[in-house]
């Protein structure tokens, strides 16, 4: 059920779309803005150009959403090709133009980049921090010689101040449903980690981890190359 992919539809369809609430697992559910998903280069944080400018020959933009990254790559004459799980944020991304896109889930795609981008914390599909190790293992089989991960992701400690961080789990590990018109999705997991324990896992793993911003809120932009 594409819950997600639903609201997307009617929005870009439509000009307006109902509430799109997302549940968690820590606190009330709140409301998803859509818009936010089509915003163009000017409505772009500056962690998010900082990530785009430094992007490289073949890129693989994963969990590209409507495409709005794809497309500022695109329009820079750079080869990119755009994957995400949702077949109707898909249909959106080739309507407005995305050259490349499909509908894909990157632990089966099979060809290699020089540059894999996830952004808008889109490395939480890795879910936990073991499915972040078993994608940074994964990815190497995804990425050129000289290549680069590029993503963000945030310290979300700052939920716990006044609540007891979690016992049975890395306190980044939550889950999400989606609410729209009546439907409520499957839960799904998602992770948000800090940058003490990306640098720790990335290591382990063999990859060198650069901080490449910090915007003072608790979110960042790292880059990862293979070590030599």
């Amino acid at each position: 059920m594409d819950i997600f992919g639903k609201a997307l539809q009617d929005y870009y369809l439509k000009g307006k779309t109902g509430t799109l609430w997302l549940h968690n697992s820590y606190d009330v559910p709140e409301e998803m803005p859509i818009d936010v998903f089509f915003r163009n280069e000017v409505e772009m944080p500056d962690l998010e150009i900082t990530a785009l400018e430094h992007c490289k020959g073949t890129i693989l933009d994963i969990g590209a959403g409507v495409g709005s990254h794809a497309l500022y790559l695109q329009k820079k004459g750079m080869d990119v090709t755009a994957i995400d799980i949702s077949g109707g944020a898909v249909s959106i991304m080739k309507k407005r133009g995305v050259k490349k896109a499909f509908e894909q889930d990157i632990f089966t795609f099979e060809k290699r980049f020089d540059t894999l981008l996830l952004l808008m914390n889109g490395i939480g599909l890795t879910g936990t921090l073991a499915g972040f190790s078993n994608f940074l293992i994964r990815a190497k089989t995804l990425i050129n010689p000289g290549g680069q991960l590029i993503f963000d992701s945030s310290n979300i400690s700052y939920l716990y101040t006044d609540l007891q961080k979690p016992t049975n789990r890395y306190f980044g590990e939550v889950s999400y449903r989606y609410a729209y018109q009546n439907q409520l999705g499957n839960w799904f997991d998602w992770l948000y980690i800090d940058q003490e324990t990306l640098a720790t896992l990335s290591k382990s793993h063999g990859w060198e981890c650069e901080i490449m911003m910090d915007d003072g809120e608790d979110q960042y932009l790292a880059r990862l190359t293979i070590m030599s």
